[in-house]
């Protein structure tokens, strides 16, 4: 598929193949792949989930889970030698040293029992004999480089004692330690703030024109994409369906599944409020508090203003979008809402206060308030088949219900959500991240709620599968008249959904108002540093709290 030559190519893979094999199957996943990349180009390789990206990426240091997987065919040329046919010891030479590789989850890459310090030392010993008393200056260096402040105070910290942007620096840092001619990064932003976004992929470019440095970057956000890469491979079912300088792609793509990938960003706009619309939820000077304690007598010393004095209101048809940070204070919101941690403040529900029931007088309402979470993987039970998990709530809030009817109720729900009700038999690992969410909605929509709490709903979904759940949240809403507090740094989703924003940074609201007003006059330095981050991917002074 790649037209581009590859004479003066510092890598060049060609006719890439790699097969699984397991319980006797042999299955592909990727099909006579090529691309090639000079030096100091960036290359992206752009798909949804399943296309093969990061299996291509892996096959490139040969990661792969061997001798379950196997190359049927395929070349990987790095500087004239075929990685594929290289031995442990020429592979070892390359790795960490001429090619190095930063993953989407920092946390699974360090150790959590190492200082920053001892994981970039063991690097340079490594790789270049670099004697420990000799590596702190190093190490200091290159923290300042990836753009951690006080490197000399954090050089001792351990990995939890970080924020998810310095993480994701340190992994930067380690990466560039040997200055390699080629990084790999796999999905870097996808779990951080637009804000921490925004600046890593500055870095990156500054990075890689710095040290002249190539890259492949593997990503399913095509804003990144036009962003920071010279050429692009838009990978699907294993294969590289088109190749092309970014700019010819994004303004001329010619293949349908390009054209589908550029056209699936979540639109649309919310419906309109009725005026006359019910109350459903309601919160005057909301506080949650977290007590800092010191000494032998645990003494508390000071609080964490998760939530500081919020007040909101939220009608029946209603979205109310709240944006911000990580450590914000949106999710603590939310959780206090509901009633599922204590808080200070009048929380009312239905016109009738909640903010006083114990968490036994609160179990009637559960089912007029529902959740959805992040991570519906995570949400829900691999034990339980799918009609189990849907229809548990409806053992304690439909008791009333024949076994019947309760499996009427959880296929409609099903139905509801655009999946096959003949699939309530299945398990969650058998579906994919966009299918697992629909019923996590469906979980909650079966027992027919009038306030729903949606935390970061669509932030694991590929950009096509955001959209659509964008739309059935939408009709959802429209059909069974939902009030929603929508929760999520992703502002394109915001503003596809939500009536009303809330802009919240440090526990606080620095802005609130109509989502029209919020997204095309922002008044603070806050909400324009949000925003230039998610629509532009650009940094401004005053904006982001997270390094």
């Amino acid at each position: 598929m790649s037209a581009y030559t590859a004479n003066s190519a510092l890598l060049s893979v060609r006719d890439l193949a790699v097969t699984f094999h397991q319980d006797g199957k042999a299955i592909p996943a990727v099909k006579g792949v090529s691309f090639d990349i000079q030096p100091g180009e960036t290359v992206a390789l752009v798909g949804e989930s399943g296309s093969g990206k990061s299996v291509s990426a892996l096959s490139v240091l040969k990661l792969l889970p061997y001798p379950a997987a196997s190359h049927p065919s395929g070349e990987i040329i790095f500087k004239g030698k075929d990685l594929l046919n290289a031995s442990t010891r020429e592979l070892r030479a390359v790795r960490g040293n001429d090619i190095t590789m930063i993953f989407q989850e920092p946390m699974t890459s360090l150790n959590p029992l190492h200082t920053v310090e001892r994981q970039i030392t063991e690097i340079l010993s490594l790789h270049q004999g670099v004697r420990k008393t000799e590596a702190r200056g190093r190490v200091i260096e290159l923290l300042t480089q990836v753009g951690i402040r006080n490197a000399e105070s954090r050089v001792t910290a351990f990995p939890h004692e970080l924020s998810g942007g310095q993480r994701q620096r340190v992994m930067i840092a380690m990466a560039l330690a040997n200055r390699p001619e080629l990084l790999i990064a796999d999905e870097p932003t996808t779990a951080l703030d637009v804000t921490v976004q925004a600046q890593i992929l500055e870095l990156l470019a500054d990075l890689k024109t710095r040290h002249k440095m190539a890259m492949l970057f593997i990503t399913h956000d095509l804003g990144i994409v036009r962003k920071i890469a010279d050429k692009v491979c838009v990978m699907t079912k294993g294969e590289i369906v088109e190749a092309g300088p970014t700019e010819a792609i994004f303004t001329d793509p010619q293949h349908p599944y390009t054209k589908h990938l550029l056209a699936a960003e979540p639109t649309g706009r919310p419906p309109k409020t009725e005026k006359a619309a019910r109350t459903v939820m309601e919160a005057r000077d909301v506080r949650v508090w977290f007590p800092i304690k010191k000494g032998f007598m645990r003494k508390v010393v000071d609080h964490v203003k998760a939530v500081d004095g919020i007040s909101l209101e939220l009608k029946s048809g209603q979205t109310l979008g709240v944006v911000g940070e990580s450590g914000s204070g949106k999710t603590t919101l939310g959780m206090a809402l509901v009633r599922l941690i204590r808080s200070e403040g009048e929380i009312l529900f239905d016109g009738q206060r909640i903010d006083t029931k114990s968490f036994a007088e609160m179990k009637p309402l559960r089912s007029e308030m529902q959740v959805v979470f992040q991570d519906p993987y995570g949400s829900l039970s691999p034990r339980m088949s799918i009609a189990e998990i849907v229809g548990e709530g409806l053992k304690i809030h439909g008791a009333d219900l024949s076994a019947d009817e309760r499996d009427a109720r959880v296929a409609q729900a099903l139905e509801e959500v655009g999946l096959d009700a003949g699939t309530r038999w299945r398990y969650p690992h058998e579906f994919s991240g966009g299918q697992r969410q629909r019923i996590a909605i469906a979980r909650a929509m079966v027992l027919k709620p009038r306030f729903v709490m949606l935390d970061e709903p669509t932030s694991a979904l590929d950009m096509s599968v955001q959209a659509q759940v964008v739309d059935l949240l939408r009709d959802l809403q429209r059909k069974h008249d939902l009030a929603y507090l929508f929760i999520s740094h992703d502002l394109k989703v915001v503003r596809a959904l939500a009536n009303e924003v809330m802009v919240m940074r440090g526990g606080k609201v620095v802005e609130e108002g109509a989502s029209e007003d919020i997204f095309d006059r922002p008044k603070t330095a806050y909400t324009k540093a949000l925003m230039a981050a998610a629509f532009d991917m650009e940094t401004r002074p005053g904006g982001a709290v997270s390094e």
